[in-house]
């Protein structure tokens, strides 16, 4: 990694200990790409590698407090995403179905921050009908993230309870699906 990349990550590492959601995205964003294809190798199943990832990040976001800067942030990700894995072999082996707490649920980390992110003023300027079909374009877990936070205004602790996932999950969630929406509107713009 380049050396103004390099300052760049422990910058927005630094911030996003702070509880910065604009770090939290840039982290996400930056290695969204590495954690997902190494667990397409793993899994050599799109929705399984997503979601894993999807619990990776969110993992990280929640213990980010405990990444020492001596290490490589993509090898910790990785490392974090290699531990799911082998824990979702584990249970599945043994068939056991784990619960979260509502106790984990309620004290995970809190990165909400209420200001509208360029995505959402993106998603927001759009009419209706047109970013009904661009929503119609995610995957089907995505578009039902989309829908119960922004047509049905549910909160994180509402949507996480529909979904019957921890609300980590539906952070990193909304956030990837945030951003793959900004990315077909600007698509579709040009």
């Amino acid at each position: 990694m380049k050396k103004e990349n390099l300052i760049l990550l422990e910058d927005h590492i630094k911030k996003a200990k702070e509880g910065k959601q604009i770090s939290f995205n840039y982290l996400l964003d930056t290695f969204w790409n590495d954690v997902y294809n190494f667990q397409l190798q793993k899994t050599r199943d799109e929705y399984e590698a997503e979601d894993i990832t999807i619990q990776s990040f969110s993992r990280a976001f929640d213990k980010i407090n405990t990444f020492k800067e001596e290490y490589n942030f993509k090898t910790w990700l990785i490392q974090i995403s290699k531990n799911i894995h082998i824990d979702l072999l584990r249970k599945k082996n043994a068939s056991i179905q784990s619960k979260t707490t509502t106790q984990v649920d309620d004290a995970v980390y809190k990165i909400i921050d209420h200001n509208p992110t360029p995505e959402d003023k993106l998603i927001t300027e759009q009419n209706l009908a047109q970013l009904l079909l661009y929503i119609k374009q995610l995957k089907p877990n995505y578009q039902k993230v989309i829908n119960l936070r922004y047509f049905q205004e549910l909160s994180y602790k509402e949507i996480a309870d529909h979904l019957n996932e921890p609300i980590n999950n539906v952070k990193v969630k909304l956030l990837r699906a945030r951003k793959l929406l900004s990315e077909i509107i600007t698509n579709a713009k040009h």
